[in-house]
């Protein structure tokens, strides 16, 4: 016991569960933003493409284009291009606040593509069906594409989540805070292995719970 407690003498609790929090204040934000702002755009993506409803070639290449673009962007260098845009509606670079933005940008454009894909396994009968009733396009959606792709959706939410841990880690490179953060100052440039291995388990259990309770989500929601 003595040796073990020796072993993480360097690991300061609070702080541990201080980094945790903005860990998860960060991913809470963030994804909130992503889903408010991936949702809609992932469902004009998929209904201006081809052979869709709404389709424009026009309309869609320029949105394809631009979230190619985005997704091909390295992250890290997504929150340093992204500093004076983050500071002009936030106040600040640092800390949770100055994290939020490039974080939404970064993993909006990968949840509309995940969006899309999710809208293009529903059958197409089914908007047939409806669009034979009379539906407009806007029940279409709401009543029949949405609520057929929710298990598709729950899936790319879990997965873009996901993604957002790693990211939140990365942000910790321009001091975003969070465990991140926790582990580049003291694991990595104090040389502190003990708080880069508790990090490191954090956040590998973090991941874990984001994908159990996304994958009860998928099976509650699959069709039986």
């Amino acid at each position: 016991m003595e040796a073990l407690m020796s072993f993480f003498a360097n690991i300061d609790w609070l702080e541990i569960w201080l980094a945790t929090g903005d860990t998860l204040l960060m991913l809470g934000g963030s994804l909130l933003f992503t889903v408010l702002l991936g949702l809609p755009l992932g469902v004009l993506l998929f209904l201006c493409s081809p052979r869709q409803l709404l389709e424009s070639k026009g309309i869609y290449a320029v949105l394809s284009l631009a979230v190619n673009i985005l997704r091909s962007l390295p992250f890290i260098i997504l929150l340093i291009v992204m500093i004076p845009f983050t500071v002009l509606i936030t106040g600040t670079s640092l800390g949770v606040a100055g994290a939020i933005p490039p974080l939404v940008v970064g993993a909006t454009p990968f949840f509309a593509r995940l969006v899309e894909t999710a809208l293009r396994e529903v059958d197409r009968g089914i908007i047939e069906a409806t669009q034979a009733m009379g539906a407009t396009t806007k029940q279409i959606i709401i009543n029949a594409l949405l609520p057929e792709a929710r298990p598709g959706i729950y899936a790319a939410i879990t997965v873009t989540a996901i993604t957002l841990v790693s990211y939140t880690a990365m942000a910790g490179v321009v001091g975003a805070g969070g465990l991140g953060d926790l582990a580049i100052r003291f694991g990595y440039q104090r040389f502190q292995t003990d708080v880069m291995i508790v990090t490191v388990v954090l956040l590998l259990v973090l991941v874990q719970v984001l994908q159990m309770v996304g994958d009860r989500l998928v099976v509650h929601f699959s069709r039986k």
